[in-house]
């Protein structure tokens, strides 16, 4: 049984969320049970749970061992009005993945319907879940295994022994007894892969003398390995990776084993300048963890070679070479820069196409960050830093053409607009229409312009595009009539089983893969998705569609 603190009242007195953490631990309370918070997730509102508090959250919980057991949730998922429930699903959505993310595996909540409109509240419930439940299967929110990387694994698993790779092991780190990660334990060992735990180590990684003996690394298990060369590679960030590699460093040592460890670091490539603008993309790639590239100062100490490493790195690596010290009585490195083995740097033949493919990109994740903060998903800090980066590098939003497009069709439209770079450099545009949305118009058009079909030709008859949106107004409860990009490919899909037109305009659909995308307004997840699928590469002004639209 876990007995949790409701933090409702700490919330009402401080929207300090590393206080509220400290005063739940110091209270003797090892779990929390977060209810509303104005930072975190509001009653009835949108969840505010940016990067920023969550790095607070998770820094506090580190710092004092307490664990989230469940969050509370307020919404009116059972409307009784529809839009109310739209809103509330939507939060819930937002909700699930912030949860997901935070390993958080139980969330409470109340119906919150009318009690004078019970009939209408409780269809309203049924259709909700019928739009959650994929979603909370997916990110196994107290499902079978209430823990969020299980799946991942398990699909890693699959692709690198699809490519013929042996995969030896699976490690479960930071285990207290968690029932949901000996369910998965025995869900990996039942398909035949080996099972190791490693444990939670009070005060890591400044605690040094435990975290190096028998009741640190030394309580862990010792993995059994067959290769002499061994990648430690797990789903995402965070996970661990760099700790199993000294645990099992370690392990080998008590054994007499003298093993060595190397790390891949992608970005920032250590031979190019500071602000080149390769390591410039990585520094907005990673402004929601507010990396900073920086010359590694102990690298330039020992060697008197200039490198580049990055703040998290640099930070870490006293501890690092103590804990090098500690295990083999010296370390095998003088700086972080020692442990990399990425010489990316040497394989560039092209500086400028790199310099520009890379000024793209920080413009790309400049969109990002703006389309997140206006959903409630990053705070201004990571457009602003990514603004910095751009005004370091001389590039503004003007440097990205299909946006300068998309802008001009959109301002001689009055409505949305999008506009796709071809390979050759043609610009292509579309435009909002009674029957298509813009990214949707969009794609018909730059079909016809690559199979080189009249733009007066139509591809798909209207009288084929009036029963999809008759479905989706009058069976889906649709307010949009307009086909997203995913309904025009099926529509154009069928339209090509009898008209070769259609068929021709088809088959350029892979010429779209590495293209340049922008929209005038912000898309739907499922617009984003196919145009993910095409493999364009797409930005979107950080502006509602029924702003433009009303």
């Amino acid at each position: 049984m876990k007995i949790a603190f409701d933090v409702d009242v700490l919330a009402k007195q401080s929207m300090d969320i590393n206080w509220m953490v400290h005063q739940v631990a110091d209270w003797g309370y090892k779990y929390i049970e977060q209810s509303p918070h104005p930072r975190i997730n509001p009653f009835y509102k949108h969840p505010l749970f940016s990067k920023e508090c969550e790095r607070e959250y998770r820094k506090a919980l580190r710092e004092t061992g307490v664990e989230i057991s469940s969050f509370i949730v307020v919404y009116r998922w059972s409307g009784p009005t529809e839009e109310q429930r739209q809103f509330a699903v939507a939060n819930w959505k937002r909700m699930i993945e912030i949860a997901a993310d935070m390993g958080v595996s139980v969330i409470n909540t109340e119906l919150s319907g009318d009690p004078n409109q019970q009939e209408i509240c409780n269809g309203m419930w049924f259709k909700s879940m019928e739009e959650l439940l994929p979603i909370i299967e997916k990110n196994k929110i107290r499902g079978d295994l209430g823990i969020t990387y299980d799946s991942d694994v398990i699909r890693l698993i699959g692709t690198y022994r699809e490519q013929g790779l042996f995969v030896g092991s699976v490690v479960i780190t930071q285990f207290s007894g968690q029932e949901s990660a000996l369910l998965f334990k025995n869900r990996l060992e039942n398909l035949g892969i080996p099972v190791y735990i490693h444990y939670n180590i009070p005060g890591y990684p400044s605690n040094i003398p435990l975290i190096v003996s028998e009741n640190g690394y030394g309580k862990n298990d010792y993995i059994e390995t067959s290769h002499p060369l061994v990648i430690v590679t797990a789903p995402g960030p965070g996970s661990g990776k760099m700790a199993v590699c000294l645990s099992q460093l370690y392990q080998e040592h008590q054994r007499g084993i003298e093993a060595g460890y190397a790390k891949f670091e992608t970005f920032p490539i250590w031979n190019l300048p500071l602000k080149h603008p390769v390591n410039l993309a990585y520094e907005a790639a990673t402004a929601d963890l507010n990396d900073v590239n920086m010359i590694d100062p102990y690298h330039l100490e020992a060697y008197g070679v200039t490198t580049v490493n990055y703040n998290r790195d640099v930070e870490i690596f006293p501890v690092l070479n103590t804990i090098f010290e500690k295990i083999y009585g010296s370390s095998p490195y003088k700086s972080p820069t020692d442990m990399g083995v990425n010489m990316a740097g040497n394989c560039i033949c092209d500086d400028e196409a790199c310099r520009e493919a890379s000024r793209q990109e920080i413009i790309r994740r400049y969109y990002a960050a703006l389309n997140a903060l206006l959903k409630g998903d990053a705070s201004e800090k990571e457009a602003e830093k990514i603004e910095l980066l751009m005004n370091m590098e001389g590039i503004t939003v003007s440097d990205r053409k299909v946006a300068v497009k998309a802008l001009e069709r959109a301002q001689e439209t009055g409505g949305p607009a999008a506009a796709l770079e071809l390979k050759d450099g043609r610009i292509i545009t579309g435009k909002t229409s009674n029957l298509l949305g813009a990214s949707a118009a969009l794609l018909v058009n730059v079909l016809k312009e690559l199979a080189g079909i009249d733009h007066n030709v139509h591809i798909i008859s209207p009288e084929a595009i009036e029963p999809i949106q008759k479905l989706k107004v009058d069976y889906l409860n649709s307010k949009n009539p307009r086909l997203h990009t995913d309904e025009i490919l099926i529509a154009l899909s069928a339209s090509a089983a009898v008209n070769p037109i259609a068929e021709l305009a088809l088959s350029q659909l892979p010429k779209l893969k590495g293209c340049q995308a922008h929209t005038s307004v912000m898309l739907s997840s499922v617009d984003i998705k196919t145009f993910k699928k095409l493999g364009v590469q797409l930005t979107s002004e950080a502006v509602n569609e029924h702003q433009i639209l009303s």
